[in-house]
């Protein structure tokens, strides 16, 4: 099961950028959780962190799979990634802009990472039929 970074470890963003290519031909699943943990910030700015799929890790999407809400703060921010309806999805990667505005640098400062961890179908089904049980 996969266990790993998407993006290295305490990333600092100063502008747009792209997280290097992650193969996802060793996972036994098709379920991720995602995990976005803002670790240093500088105030008026924003993240926008997206995901992007490609089937051979050269040639990427127009548009994101998966997007994470926009970050103003520190803090963390899961995401769940079913890949199982796109079996063509071999290779993800993220991509980030940072904006900033007001007063002070215009250069907007985050640090952050994402992880990414390989989940069981199961649990996804388990979850959604004891919610239904619950109703």
């Amino acid at each position: 099961m996969l266990d790993t970074f998407l993006t290295p470890p305490n990333t600092i963003a100063t502008a747009k950028g792209d997280g290097p290519p992650l193969d996802l031909s060793g996972a036994r699943h098709r379920v991720f959780l995602l995990n976005l943990a803002v670790t240093n910030i500088v105030e008026q700015e924003a993240l926008d962190l997206t995901i992007y799929a490609s089937a051979d890790g050269v040639a990427w999407g127009a548009k994101p799979i998966a997007s994470f809400p926009q970050k103003f703060y520190r803090g963390e921010q899961p995401l769940l990634l079913d890949l199982t309806a796109q079996p063509d999805v071999h290779f993800i990667r993220a991509h980030w802009d940072a904006i900033r505005w007001g007063r002070g640098p215009e250069t907007p400062m985050f640090e952050f990472s994402v992880t990414l961890k390989e989940i069981s179908p199961e649990i996804l089904t388990e979850t959604r039929s004891e919610a239904r049980s619950r109703m």
